[in-house]
C-alpha cells in the first residue's frame, strides 16, 4: 500500500504554497497526494457540552469548495498525480497528527488562517512540527529564490537525531538531483578555535563531517556530497545563515546534549522558524496499529 503525501489546507496563502510543494514531494514519490482540511464545531473547539442536542460537526461547503479549486489547480499542474482531498471534524493540528500515523510525509505551511502575521510558525504547524509520526516539511511563501533550487542541507553534529536527517537528506537530494552539503556549526569560543584540544577526536569537526560525508554516499554513488564548517555566535546563527540559497534544510529531532524528553531541540526550532528555506523535520516513523 502506497502511503499518501498528506497536506494541510485552509485556503491561506502558505498553505496553498505548502500543497504546491506537498504535489510536487509526491510526484517525486510517485505516491498519492492527499489534500485535509480540519474544521471545528462552528460553537467552539471539541465536543459540545451537549453533544446529542448538537451532533457532531458537518462539513462545511465553502471548505468543500476550497478544496475543489485546491485539487484543480494541483491536477492542472501535476498531470498524473493521484490527489484526493477530505474534510476532517476535529482541529487541524490534531487532525494531522493523526493523519502522520499513516504517511509517508506530511507537508504544512508556515502560518494559516487567523495567524498572526509576526509569528513565522503558526499554532497548527507548530503542533504537527513537535508530534507528528513521519517526517514533516515546513513550507513558507519563497523568499526571492526560485523553489527547489540550490543544494540540500543538513545539520551535522554527531547525534543519531542528525544521523536521521543526514539519511533522509541525502535521499531527498538524489531524488531532486541536487548537491548535498553537510554543515556542522561551531559557535562560541569553538568558534575561534579556544579549547578544540579537549575535544575527544571522534567529536571533531572533521571526524563528525568526515563520518557523515561516508553515510551519505552509501549506496548513493551518484549523489554529489560535500562537507563544509560554519562559524558564528551561535549554532541557531551558523545553520539559518547557511540556509540563504538552498533547496532544503533538513533538521534533527534533538541534537547533542539537548534533553531526550523535549519535543523538539533548540537548534531545531530556531530553523524551522527563521530559515531561509524550506524546512524537513526528521521525525522517524511510528505507524499506527
Amino acid at each position: 500500500m502506497n502511503r499518501p503525501v498528506v497536506v494541510g489546507v485552509d485556503g491561506s496563502p502558505a498553505s496553498l504554497a505548502a500543497a504546491q510543494e506537498a504535489a510536487r514531494a509526491a510526484s517525486a514519490r510517485n505516491l498519492p497526494l492527499r489534500l485535509l482540511h480540519g474544521y471545528l464545531h462552528p460553537l467552539g473547539y471539541g465536543v459540545p457540552l451537549t453533544p446529542y442536542d448538537l451532533g457532531l460537526p458537518a462539513p462545511t461547503d465553502a471548505g468543500q469548495q476550497m478544496l475543489e479549486r485546491a485539487v484543480g489547480e494541483l491536477a492542472d499542474r501535476w498531470p498524473g498525480l493521484h490527489i484526493e482531498a477530505a474534510q476532517v471534524a476535529g482541529g487541524p493540528g490534531a487532525a494531522l497528527v493523526e493523519e502522520s500515523q499513516r504517511a509517508e510525509l506530511v507537508v504544512v505551511g508556515s502560518r494559516g488562517l487567523g495567524g498572526f502575521g509576526g509569528l513565522l510558525l503558526g499554532s497548527v504547524s507548530a503542533q504537527v512540527v513537535a508530534h507528528a509520526r513521519c517526517p514533516v516539511l515546513v513550507v513558507r511563501p519563497s523568499e526571492g529564490t526560485e523553489p527547489g533550487r540550490g543544494p540540500v542541507l543538513a545539520g551535522v553534529d554527531g547525534s543519531e537525531s542528525a544521523a536521521l536527517a543526514v539519511r533522509y537528506a541525502a535521499d531527498e537530494a538524489l531524488r531532486r538531483g541536487v548537491e548535498l552539503v553537510l554543515v556542522h556549526a561551531e559557535a562560541g569560543r569553538h568558534a575561534e578555535g579556544a579549547g578544540a584540544g579537549r575535544v575527544p577526536p571522534e567529536e571533531q569537526p572533521s571526524t563528525l563531517l568526515a563520518g557523515a560525508v561516508a553515510a551519505a554516499r552509501d549506496g548513493r554513488p551518484d549523489l554529489a556530497v560535500t562537507g563544509r564548517t560554519v562559524r558564528a555566535g551561535s549554532a541557531e546563527q551558523a545553520l539559518i545563515e547557511a540556509s540563504r540559497g538552498a533547496a532544503l534544510m533538513v533538521v534533527g529531532t534533538r541534537g547533542r546534549g539537548e534533553f531526550v524528553g523535549t519535543l523538539l531541540g533548540s537548534v531545531s526550532q530556531a530553523l524551522v522558524h527563521h530559515a531561509h528555506c524550506p524546512v524537513l523535520v526528521a521525525h522517524d516513523y511510528r505507524r499506527a496499529d
